[in-house]
Order: structure tokens, then C-alpha cells, then sequence
């Protein structure tokens, strides 16, 4: 796996994702267990804050909105959409650029 650098820019702007997205209230203590289908993990340190998310795999808006903490999992969800859509977006970025 080679090496990823990122800017200063592309980092401020997942930490504003983050901050925007009030994760660092949330509890996972309540989400769905890991299961056969597996689990999605997420780890924030910013700042003093330091918090790690665990859930089952999250396979739509359905799944979220029958657990037992939907405010908080709906969160946790749009966030991870979020931050995947970031990452698409600088992927086919890269690919589409080209050098002078």
C-alpha cells in the first residue's frame, strides 16, 4: 500500500465535518451490536477529545431508525456518508486531473 498525503486543507475540512456533525456528544452504548454482518468502527481524536464508536454494519436509514438510539446512530451515519463521499471525491479527483 503506498503512502496517501493530504493537505492542510483537505484535514481542516474533515475536522470541520467532524465538528460539525456533533459526534463527540454522542454515545454508542445504546447502537446495535456487532453481528454476523459485521461492524463498522470509528475513532475521532481532535483537540482534548478523544472517542471510539463501534456498531453493527449500518445497511440503511431503516436499520437506523429501528435501534435504540436513532438521534445519536443517525448522526454516526451521516457522518461516515459524509466522510466517504469526501474520499470518493478526492479519489476520482486524482484520477481526473491532468499533469501539465
Amino acid at each position: 500500500m503506498l503512502p496517501v498525503c493530504v493537505s492542510s486543507s483537505i484535514v481542516e475540512e474533515i475536522k470541520r465535518i467532524i465538528k460539525t456533525s456533533e459526534i463527540i456528544k454522542e454515545d454508542d452504548s445504546k447502537w446495535p451490536q456487532k453481528n454476523k454482518d459485521g461492524r463498522q468502527e470509528l475513532e475521532i481524536r481532535l483537540g482534548n477529545d478523544h472517542i471510539s464508536f463501534e456498531t453493527a454494519k449500518i445497511g440503511s436509514l431503516v436499520d437506523v431508525t429501528e435501534s435504540a438510539d436513532p438521534e445519536g446512530l443517525r448522526v454516526f451515519y451521516y457522518l461516515v456518508q459524509d466522510l466517504k463521499a469526501l474520499v470518493f471525491s478526492l479519489i476520482a479527483l486524482h484520477f481526473k486531473i491532468k499533469p501539465i
